[in-house]
């Protein structure tokens, strides 16, 4: 059988996953779960999907490929068909940020030490539940698409996370710290049009002054840079 292809966002997820088992959740037809186990980057998978469309379609993809053995595919929201301890990683890709975070906040002890998240827009709220709940960003993309699609690896980790040291905390939140530092062409971009989207419209006081001037701050970081 010839696996399906990927998207550029889902191959960027793909290739920050390294682990003896990984669970995606929203797995939707186990698109990803196959490459990962036919690649040869994890040993096992558990693919969790919600609703029973694609989850019949998960199913019978990973029947096709004959990797019932590796991927065992669940019905469940979020992490409730996972048992804590279970897992050495995981992904959730293709949602909102805040949708995002709600996953992982009721996930409790079913989370495991690594995550690949994939929001579908601005990643901020993922960030600052990453420096809440002791995971440190490990590596971040921006991939272009529709939008810029920017995916994060976290991991469980003691401390202040070292990404954020010596940025502007507000920018580094916003535009992540591991991009600013690196400055890609994309990131320039977005940094530029929001400066210019919040330049007529930013006062004191209102949310867009905060907003911009956290757009300057970080241009000004990917110039030093």
């Amino acid at each position: 059988m010839t696996l399906p292809a990927l998207d550029a966002r889902l191959e960027a997820v793909l290739h920050l996953i390294r682990s003896e088992v990984h669970a995606d959740i929203g797995t939707d037809h186990a698109r990803l779960p196959l490459r990962l186990v036919r690649g040869g980057r994890v040993s096992r998978c558990v693919a969790v999907e919600l609703n029973p469309g694609p989850l019949a379609l998960a199913r019978r993809m990973v029947a096709r490929a004959r990797l019932t053995e590796q991927i065992n595919v669940r019905q469940g929201d979020g992490f409730a068909p996972i048992q804590p301890g279970e897992l050495g990683s995981a992904s959730v890709t293709g949602m909102g940020a805040y949708t995002i975070r709600g996953i992982l906040e009721r996930a409790g002890e079913r989370l495991p030490p690594a995550l690949v998240l994939q929001p579908n827009d601005s990643p901020l709220w993922l960030r600052t539940w990453a420096r809440e709940n002791g995971y440190h960003l490990r590596a971040e993309r921006l991939l272009p698409g529709y939008w810029a699609y920017p995916v994060l690896r976290l991991e469980r980790a003691e401390g202040p996370d070292p990404a954020y040291a010596g940025l502007p905390a507000a920018a580094a939140l916003r535009y992540g710290p591991l991009l600013l530092r690196e400055g890609p062409a994309l990131l320039r971009a977005r940094i530029e049009a929001d400066i210019e989207r919040l330049t007529p419209v930013a006062a004191p006081g209102r949310e867009a002054w905060a907003e911009l001037a956290a757009a300057r701050e970080a241009l000004a970081v990917v110039d030093a840079g």
